[in-house]
């Protein structure tokens, strides 16, 4: 693992510290011998699972510090960034469910376009007294998937189909705004679908791999599915994070799709799983309309190729091999569950 040189370590700022890509980033920064600052939403319960599983040695969590705040509150914000001083600052905050974005556009659009908006003012105002790096999380959903625009790279127009991915075509631009207008250090990774062990339950490799390992346990007797047929590009959450930091790393700022290059449908990624729980799918997966959504992106397809060349970044996890560690994961958390419901019934 390549580390930071100097005897001064680098600070970084995470907004969604606690999320999946944001417990992978601050892994892997931590690891790197930075200052880690996330930025964590006050609540009456507070949800740091994946800030419990971080791989590292013990005396590198020292280095990692935890601040209340939201980006929906731009005194917090530029309080913040103007206290903490960071190098890097990573915006990986969003309200990242696309079928969720249907039901609530307002507030998808205040925390994904405005929250970047709101971050790149604090940064600027910090750029006037040190050089500072941005980089904003961007995602495969801006392309919408249209059929004529497969695979898709930096210069595919955007087409998007939801809510949650107009806010993010406006954060898109605004960042592409201020690299220019202000001569700031903004990138933004247009990252195709990644998934890990630490996938948010409601999103659909999660919901499949944590269903089938509790079918296999006779915890669960059926899955409810929607669009089986959908193409997506996926990797592991955890390969696009080196993505993330080696877009700062480099020499100019710049927009980059992060992608494995091959597509899958959902149904390829129910059997994979399904497969290696020695379970016929046809015998549990149940469509139900509920779960399509009223736009649909039927393909998404990355060219990984500027990455690849500027940056010296690929994926190096299979589908395959991520359902295996997804299942791995799923299943022991299946298997304490098991314990507890057979518990109570002693």
């Amino acid at each position: 693992m390549t580390t930071i040189s100097g005897a001064i370590p680098r600070t970084a700022f995470i907004t969604g510290v606690t999320g999946q890509d944001g417990s992978y980033l601050a892994e892997l920064l931590l690891e790197k011998g930075y200052e880690v600052h996330g930025l964590v939403r006050r609540s009456s319960t507070m949800s740091r699972e994946r800030l419990d599983d971080l791989e590292v040695l013990p005396e590198s969590l020292r280095h990692l510090h935890l601040h209340y705040g939201d980006v929906t509150d731009a005194s917090s914000l530029t309080r913040l960034v103007l206290e903490i001083e960071p190098d890097e600052v990573y915006n990986l905050a969003a309200q990242s469910h696309v079928r969720v974005s249907f039901e609530k556009p307002s507030y998808t659009a205040d925390v994904n376009a405005m929250g970047c908006l709101r971050l790149l003012e604090a940064v600027r105002l910090l750029n006037e007294r040190k050089s500072v790096r941005f980089y904003q999380a961007s995602t495969s959903e801006m392309f919408g998937g249209l059929p004529d625009t497969v695979p898709q790279n930096e210069d595919t127009p955007f087409h998007p189909r939801s809510p949650y991915a107009s806010s993010k075509v406006f954060a898109h631009h605004t960042v592409v705004n201020y690299r220019e207008a202000y001569d700031l250090f903004a990138c933004s990774g247009i990252l195709f679908n990644h998934e890990s062990p630490r996938r948010g339950e409601n999103f659909v490799t999660r919901k499949i791999t944590r269903a089938a390992t509790r079918i296999k346990l006779g915890l669960q007797e059926k899955l409810s599915l929607g669009n089986l047929a959908a193409k997506r590009d996926w990797g592991y959450a955890k390969d696009y994070v080196e993505g993330m930091w080696r877009m700062l790393q480099h020499d100019e700022p710049g927009d980059f799709v992060l992608a494995t290059g091959e597509t899958q449908t959902v149904q390829r990624f129910v059997d994979f799983v399904f497969e290696q729980l020695e379970l016929d799918p046809t015998d549990y997966i149940k469509i139900d309309p509920r779960y399509f959504r009223p736009a649909e992106v039927d393909q998404l397809l990355g060219d990984p190729s500027k990455a690849q060349d500027k940056l010296g970044w690929t994926a190096t996890t299979s589908l395959e091999e991520l359902a295996g560690l997804m299942v791995d994961s799923d299943l022991e958390l299946a298997r304490q569950e098991a314990v507890l419901e057979e518990a109570r019934h002693v």
